[in-house]
């Protein structure tokens, strides 16, 4: 599990499988991205940009615009999006326009050391990084085998959707270190508590 490391190391998690994804976990177990800070630091723990990009320019409105983002990226992969259903046609309107937009534009350039770095040709602007961020949700939207893989934790009171990529498609948590251990912690106490019996 990526933790990022502005923040407390349990906040910001990067292990679902994809950048939308890693958005949407925002949510749990609660508000992550309450203010500007939490959300520079998921865009620079997410990869979206290099890690030394300055983000001064991400305000107040960028939070609103992530939020909005993972707003609809929650609408459009918690269960089967309908094609007659309102909210699912606004969803995806509005993921289709911020994917429109271009997203950052990478260059490599040499470091002080001599080794070849990704830099971004200028500052990143929002709608840039929400273009990356929708430009992931369409994919995995229209990939019918990633959609297959596209998952809910089984943890008790877990939201976090998640990509399974294992071996045989049996994950069952977000993470094994944080539900799936909660889950065997459960498990062994209820074991104990019959063997008391």
């Amino acid at each position: 599990m990526a933790l990022a490391s502005a923040t407390a190391s349990y906040e910001l998690r990067f292990d679902s499988g994809r950048l939308c994804l890693d958005l949407l976990a925002t949510t749990h177990p609660e508000e992550r991205l309450d203010a500007a800070g939490p959300l520079r630091a998921w865009i620079a723990g997410s990869g979206l940009v290099p890690a030394d990009t300055p983000l001064t320019a991400a305000d107040s409105s960028w939070l609103v615009a992530f939020r909005e983002l993972r707003g609809h990226i929650g609408q459009l992969v918690r269960g089967e999006p309908s094609r007659d259903a309102r909210p699912t046609a606004i969803a995806l309107g509005r993921v289709n326009e911020l994917a429109a937009a271009a997203p950052p534009v990478p260059r490599a350039v040499w470091d002080a050391g001599g080794s070849l770095v990704r830099a971004l040709d200028g500052p990143p602007a929002c709608a840039a990084l929400l273009a990356a961020v929708a430009r992931d949700l369409v994919e995995l939207l229209t990939d019918p085998v990633a959609r297959a893989g596209l998952r809910q934790c089984e943890g008790d009171n877990c939201p976090i959707v998640y990509l399974d990529t294992s071996r045989g498609r049996r994950r069952r948590w977000c993470s094994s270190e944080v539900c799936g251990n909660r889950e065997r912690v459960a498990r062994h106490r209820r074991r104990a508590a019959l063997e008391r019996a």
